[in-house]
């Protein structure tokens, strides 16, 4: 299960999770109807054959405007007024019938077992003790611990010293098959050896193209980003490379500046992008 943020700050999340998923939970706030973000990743989610499942939170609000909202939804999607689970967060109401639909209307992955290997990453994070840990759902064959595979754009061969399923933490197993979504460690050190929305494959009987992975984002807001004191521009660096793991949707280049010194120049999707990448 994947939270995105709607905010169209965060297409690209929602896109790369999308890729990972068979279904997807349509959450619309009863208080607010649907917002313009909304449709945009509905069209996501359709384009990539998800099953939605429609849902009207915050139920327990005095201000909740259940009958106007399922209209909006009905006219949106076109599926019946009885299909909408109307439920709260912060009360539980709904969250049974929720699970409930997640079981019954979604549908298994598909993909052969017996064809050769073919892993979409679609994160990445940083460990300071193991190296970069990717994620990756397995869209056709096996993978086992020990496996000496391949990254597809990159070129690079590791071995898979542990894969595993992602619970509350990583749970480690001997094989993932088709449809498992799980992790890989293989000792990867810097960041640029790992892309998201890349391909992994087994060296000695690899795919035949890699899957078609996640649009090149575009950046709409730039800023210089520059260290307060100078001695810090390696490790600003390294800090913005470890952030970039995580969210492939931030670029930067070094700058210098007469009265500032070094720095980078980063492109961010939006103005809330940027304060965020800031904070952290």
């Amino acid at each position: 299960l994947i939270d995105t943020p709607g905010h169209v700050d965060f297409a690209y999340e929602v896109s790369r999770s999308i890729a990972a998923c068979e279904g997807a939970l349509l959450i619309v706030d009863a208080t607010q109807g649907i917002q313009a973000q909304t449709i945009s990743n509905l069209y996501q989610a359709i384009g990539h054959d998800l099953t939605v499942i429609p849902i009207l939170n915050k139920m327990d609000m005095p201000n909740a405007m259940p009958e106007e909202v399922e209209d909006q939804i009905i006219d949106l999607l076109g599926c019946k007024r009885s299909e909408i689970i109307r439920a709260s967060g912060k009360t539980g109401l709904g969250v049974e019938d929720i699970l409930t639909a997640i079981v019954e209307t979604i549908p298994p992955p598909v993909g052969e077992l017996d064809a050769p290997l073919q892993c979409l990453i679609f994160d990445s994070v940083f460990n300071s003790f193991r190296g970069i840990i990717a994620y990756f759902k397995v869209v056709n064959g096996q993978i086992k611990k020990g496996d000496l595979v391949k990254f597809y754009n990159t070129g690079k061969e590791y071995y898979a010293d542990e894969v595993g399923v992602l619970r509350l933490g990583y749970v480690p197993r001997d094989v993932l098959k088709t449809g498992d979504v799980g992790y890989i460690i293989s000792g990867i050190k810097t960041s640029k050896e790992v892309k998201v929305g890349d391909t992994i494959t087994h060296v000695k009987r690899p795919c035949a193209k890699a899957i078609d992975g996640f649009e090149e984002v575009k950046p709409m807001v730039f800023a210089g980003v520059y260290p307060i004191d100078t001695e810090d521009y390696e490790d600003l660096r390294a800090a913005v490379e470890k952030l970039q793991l995580n969210d492939a949707s931030l670029t930067f280049m070094p700058e210098s500046s007469m009265a500032l010194g070094f720095g980078f120049r980063c492109g961010f999707l939006g103005l809330l992008h940027m304060e965020i990448v800031q904070e952290r």
